[in-house]
């Protein structure tokens, strides 16, 4: 006979599975279940992947409350558009690729300023204690120091590689550029970054 212990013991368990079923399930899978007006899945989503697509939007726009805005708006596309996500390429690539053209946007409306990751180094990573970011904080000022002296479309890049660990072809998607374009962009960028991160006393990113 089952008690009113035991059903509460059964209740736990089921809640548990389902919130373990919901962080291992895939990025595609996701997207599909926002499709069909999932908003658990929707919002799922939104807790693995806001802090990539705010700093990659910070970044490009160096402003945090823009920034902000424009997280929302990536967000609020996928839930409209998720049917038209055809997994030709990582749901992440896929965000990054709208908020690209996010930021990209609202920089044009915004022509007096220049691109700009300086603020960028004053975020503090949620996964790190405090003593790691004080350790951390002067390299990280340097790099950011360093990657604001090269050209906007090599930043990019270098962004993509490094801070969100894309491949050539995702960011070849991402930035809608031909992949030996990218390794192209990838070469000299990293030339100058080596000259650079050398001069501050940095051997490598």
């Amino acid at each position: 006979m089952l008690t009113i212990t035991g059903l509460s013991q059964q209740v736990g368990r089921i809640a548990t599975a389902k919130s373990e079923g919901a962080q291992q399930t895939s990025d595609e899978a996701l997207v599909k279940a926002i499709a069909d007006g999932d908003r658990r899945a929707m919002q799922t989503l939104y807790q693995r992947h806001n802090v990539r697509v705010y700093r990659f939007v910070l970044r490009l726009t160096n402003d945090a409350s823009v920034a902000e805005d424009l997280v929302s708006e990536v967000f609020i596309d996928v839930w409209r558009q998720a049917d038209t996500f055809k997994a030709q390429s990582q749901v992440s690539t896929w965000l990054l690729s709208i908020a690209r053209h996010k930021a990209l946007s609202a920089l044009r409306r915004r022509q007096d300023e220049q691109l700009d990751e300086r603020a960028a180094s004053a975020i503090e990573d949620p996964a790190d204690d405090p003593e790691t970011i004080v350790r951390n904080e002067d390299r990280s000022a340097a790099i950011q120091s360093c990657l604001s002296q090269i050209s906007a479309p090599h930043r990019e890049v270098i962004d993509l590689v490094y801070y969100q660990e894309k491949s050539v072809d995702e960011v070849a998607c991402i930035v809608g550029i031909p992949a030996s374009t990218v390794k192209t962009r990838m070469f000299y960028a990293r030339k100058q970054m080596e000259k650079l991160l050398a001069s501050a006393g940095i051997t490598e990113l």
